[in-house]
């Protein structure tokens, strides 16, 4: 009974809104964001969700309602994840699509949202759910009605007729029943389904560019949309104040996705120089999701996919990491997202030392996941950085991710939005 009273207490706490009261939180040392690296100790003021005023040093002149004691820790502001799934689990069956109603996701995502912020990932971005599961997660997290990161969610994403992001595997009767309706053939449809999808409450437009890996459709990982449809997709979604992200594997999507203006590339497994070059050009970031291709990697060969995603799934992690190497040494802009879902939530930060090894520095790897991130969803001036004004989105770790980067897989502290996270 304590126990449970000690939990309820807590989430009672969590769920509480961010009010006046004021919290000076002492750390051992600071890394306000990752060009500036570790700047020593210093005490945070936090109030009404925000940081207020930042000290240096490690005593405290700050006259706050609460001390939080962080001085053998260092700081670094809280990770974002431009690409994640809440509402699934690795390794459901396909068919369970026919079999759960919708609201399970919300189930689902309540779950994986407390482990994902517990990982010290304090904003995602929902790639792609079904209609409302990740906008009542959305509004769950903000409200601190659960505990969870900040979302910003794209809902239902635009897909071809049969493409990846449309219904397929299932007899037509069960296909006409579960569709999503976000599927568009045209350049005016399309149009019409970027409306829908910002009327439904969508921060974002996501679209499956080209095939992809985990659908039971067979048709490799090559363009679907035409460069028309992509590009009203984009014209229209640009003209509603929203950023429009493509899943795209295959090079040719990936150059027609990032021409037509689309804002960010969702793995880019096979990118080649002349679609990097049109990124580069266009200013589209990258958002590689090794992490997904390792969730994959352990599930090949043992009777979890379908014959049809099997040879898919072998032709992408024949390729992981490439398109990084590659991204960097042109200078294309990379952003850090871990297709989580795809592999087990609350292992995000798995994802820093696959960047490292493919090439990228700890520094930018940081960044990849703070300022660029924030940059890449347009909150550049309100998440990603540890300064005043900014949302007290704050995580402690116990080395300097700038020496070990494998110090992000394992968040010993996390405040999201003020609020110190239980």
């Amino acid at each position: 009974m304590l126990n449970y009273l000690l939990l309820a207490s807590a989430a009672l706490s969590f769920a509480a809104p961010a009010s006046a009261a004021t919290q000076a939180i002492i750390v051992g040392n600071l890394i306000p964001d990752a060009a500036t690296g570790p700047t020593g100790p210093a005490v945070i003021l936090v109030e009404d969700g925000r940081i207020k005023d930042i000290a240096k040093g490690i005593n405290n002149p700050f006259q706050a309602d609460s001390v939080v004691d962080l001085s053998t820790m260092t700081l670094v502001p809280g990770l974002i994840d431009l690409h994640v799934h809440l509402t699934g689990d690795p390794g459901d069956d396909y068919r369970d699509e026919a079999v759960n109603p919708d609201e399970w996701g919300v189930v689902m995502g309540v779950k994986n949202a407390g482990l994902t912020v517990k990982a010290g990932f304090t904003t995602v971005r929902e790639a792609g759910s079904a209609q409302n599961t990740a906008f009542v997660l959305r509004r769950g997290t903000a409200e601190g009605r659960i505990i969870g990161p900040r979302i910003i969610a794209a809902g239902p994403a635009l897909s071809i007729v049969g493409g990846h992001g449309d219904v397929s595997g299932f007899r037509n009767d069960v296909i006409a029943t579960l569709e999503t309706g976000y599927t568009c053939t045209g350049p005016i449809e399309c149009a019409e389904k970027v409306r829908k999808s910002s009327r439904a409450g969508a921060d974002v437009i996501k679209i499956t560019a080209t095939g992809g890996v985990l659908s039971q459709q067979g048709r490799g990982l090559e363009a679907h949309f035409t460069s028309d449809e992509m590009l009203a997709i984009t014209n229209t979604a640009h003209s509603l104040g929203l950023k429009v992200m493509a899943h795209a594997h295959g090079a040719r999507g990936i150059e027609a996705a990032s021409a037509a203006g689309i804002d960010s590339i969702e793995h880019g497994t096979f990118a080649d120089e002349a679609a990097l070059k049109v990124m580069k050009a266009k200013g589209t970031a990258l958002v590689p999701t090794l992490m997904a291709l390792e969730g994959v990697r352990a599930r090949l060969g043992k009777g979890i996919y379908t014959p049809t995603v099997e040879v898919k799934a072998k032709q992408a992690v024949e390729a992981a990491g490439r398109q990084v190497r590659r991204a960097k040494a042109m200078g294309v802009t990379i952003a850090f997202g871990t297709d989580a879902g795809v592999f087990e939530h609350g292992s995000n930060g798995g994802e820093f030392a696959l960047l490292v090894n493919a090439g990228m520095t700890p520094t930018e790897a940081l960044a990849s996941a703070t300022t660029i991130a924030a940059k890449t969803l347009g909150l550049e001036n309100e998440i990603g950085r540890i300064a005043v004004g900014y949302s007290a989105d704050l995580v402690a770790v116990n080395e300097n991710p700038l020496n070990n980067i494998r110090t992000l897989e394992k968040a010993e502290w996390v405040m999201v939005r003020g609020r110190i996270v239980p």
